[in-house]
């Protein structure tokens, strides 16, 4: 796999994040989003017609 400036971890279930992990995440929450040609920013058109695949059941909504 080539070095593409991503990092990749395995995740088993039920795997709790670690507090270095949870800190990643909350200072991930305040970078900018940056798009390119492979993840294009959507327009509001291209935004409405987004659909879930499959709906939530009324027992996972409550």
């Amino acid at each position: 796999m080539e070095d593409d400036g991503m990092e990749y971890r395995i995740i088993y279930i039920g795997q709790k994040p670690t507090p270095e992990q949870i800190e990643e995440i909350n200072a991930l929450k305040n970078r900018p989003i940056v798009f390119d040609e492979d993840s294009p920013e959507l327009t509001e058109e291209q935004l409405k017609k987004f659909r879930r695949r499959f709906p939530r059941s009324r027992k996972a909504a409550s």
